[in-house]
């Protein structure tokens, strides 16, 4: 089976995640490959947070953002990504105090050039709290026109609820966008059930509701899907290895699963690669690969919207 010419979409990376050792070069000609590659070496969810940190540090300009979308969407193409919703670190933007709408035009104008289909999905960083949340809803509302899409939250969950946020949620989604935070990764099935409660209508990673056998069945039953990311959940040490990885009993449950690669760059991967390994490590046959690429269609936002409350 040839993954690579499989048509499919990428719903859950994150733009600033994909900046690859040698595109980084290319912004910060002064750093050697090898401080960036052992940068891009860490052993848990924090280490990660910090190497991610250190990436968006040689971000700035919007020259800079427009390279790192080429690049992104490059891979994809030579994937055959036919459609992506890429997340954007809007939150981090803010709290640099960087020019949020003068980075995301470069952005968009960067991907009106791509073959790819491209909408974006605004990301807060949770752990900063309900003011830093709420000025970066505001800032995706406001920039819907060039193809902003949706609206969520990342960062470590233990330290920022997503119940702390319902109203901002409301805000998004009364305004149009669509709701995909992360939950179900460092926490357990509760912080899913809040996401959920806040109107949730995808869930970044998720992996955690299997320890939940009636949240298991209300995703199932209700048609929520998972963005599963295998090799980031291993590389954060969310799951200590892939035999460990809970997403072959998600699959068989009936949960609707898409796979993702998250943060490419920083966790060594690609979509083709997640793939295959899904393929290889959990003895996924052909037709349930072309299921898999099907899903990643299936639940882009730009699809007709589902109910999805509780």
């Amino acid at each position: 089976m040839d993954i690579d010419t499989l048509q499919k979409a990428e719903l859950h990376v994150h733009l600033e995640g994909s900046v690859r050792p040698e595109t980084l070069r290319e912004l910060a000609p002064a750093l050697s490959l090898e401080e960036i590659v052992a940068r891009y070496r860490y052993e848990d969810f924090m280490g990660f947070l910090m190497a991610f940190k250190w990436v968006n540090q040689y971000l700035r300009a919007p020259r800079d953002f427009a390279l790192i979308t080429r690049r992104l969407l490059e891979e994809f193409e030579a994937q055959n990504v036919v459609q992506a919703e890429v997340n954007i670190s809007a939150g981090v933007m803010l709290m640099r105090r960087l020019p949020v709408e003068e980075i995301f035009a470069a952005i968009a104008e960067e991907a009106s050039r791509s073959r790819v289909r491209v909408r974006f999905i605004f990301d807060a960083v949770r752990q900063f709290g309900l003011d830093h949340v709420q000025d970066t809803a505001r800032v995706a509302v406001k920039l819907k026109h060039l193809g902003v899409i949706a609206f969520g939250i990342g960062g470590d969950e233990l330290n920022g609820p997503a119940g702390q946020f319902r109203e901002v949620f409301r805000y998004a989604a009364d305004n149009g966008l669509r709701l995909a935070p992360h939950a179900g990764e460092t926490d357990g099935p509760a912080s899913v059930w809040a996401a959920l409660e806040c109107g949730a209508e995808r869930i970044g990673h998720g992996f955690r509701s299997i320890e939940d056998p009636l949240l298991v069945k209300h995703l199932r039953d209700h048609d929520i899907p998972l963005e599963i990311c295998l090799t980031s959940n291993v590389c954060t040490g969310a799951v200590r290895s892939l035999r460990e990885h809970p997403f072959r009993r998600l699959f068989d449950a009936g949960v609707p699963i898409i796979l993702n690669s998250d943060d490419p760059a920083m966790f060594h991967t690609t979509l083709v690669r997640e793939y295959k390994i899904a393929m290889r490590e959990f003895g996924l046959g052909e037709d349930q690969i072309r299921h898999l690429a099907d899903n990643s269609l299936r639940y882009a936002f730009d699809r007709p919207l589902a109910n999805h409350t509780l």
